[in-house]
């Protein structure tokens, strides 16, 4: 049975679906749940579905290894970002070399970097008057959204869409098609 840690930082409805696309899969469960918000509400989501969850500070992350001694006793196959929106340590990334992704709201290499995230990156994509967006999901390096790409899928964006508008698309692709490119990923599948 493969292992998937994830990380998020808020409501965590991405966590959730992939917490039930999982909990009956014969390949896979989610294991825990890490958060660097205390109040997330993912860590409410999490226990209701009877995944661990735990929280931590930027300390314990990046300048110590107690959030890498965690990692190291679940023995994750697959570290999920799901809406984490701290750089994530090179220590870390070390030792789970290519066993790191995030699922990016744009197509990137467009729209990426430090400070796009959430409503950010929706709302440039309205006012750039982009005709189309989409979801990255994408190997995590040293670098905010520079690593290799795993898989993209795109959505119009409409002359009228507002940026609430492009971020109910954006979810729709990431409920769609974060968890099967998860399962695909851990059967080696792509």
């Amino acid at each position: 049975m493969k292992r998937i840690v994830i990380f998020a930082s808020g409501s965590g409805t991405n966590a959730e679906n992939l917490i039930k696309f999982f909990q009956d899969s014969d390949n896979a469960s989610v294991i825990q749940v890490l958060t660097n918000n205390p109040h997330a509400k993912v860590l409410e989501r999490a226990k209701k579905l009877k995944v661990s969850a735990l929280s931590f500070n930027k300390i314990a992350l990046s300048h110590t290894d107690d959030v890498l001694n965690i990692l190291k006793t679940s023995k994750p196959d697959l570290i999920v970002l799901a809406g984490f929106l701290w750089k994530f340590p090179e220590h870390i990334l070390n030792v789970f070399p290519n066993k790191v992704i995030n699922v990016h709201p744009a197509l990137l290499p467009k729209y990426g970097g430090k400070g796009m995230y959430g409503m950010h990156v929706h709302e440039a994509i309205v006012a750039n008057k982009e005709t189309e967006t989409g979801i990255t999901i994408h190997y995590v390096n040293q670098h905010y959204d520079e690593g290799a790409i795993i898989f993209q899928a795109k959505c119009d964006v409409k002359p009228n869409d507002t940026a609430q508008d492009v971020a109910t698309k954006i979810h729709g692709l990431e409920m769609e098609h974060f968890p099967k490119v998860v399962e695909k990923l851990l059967r080696k599948e792509i």
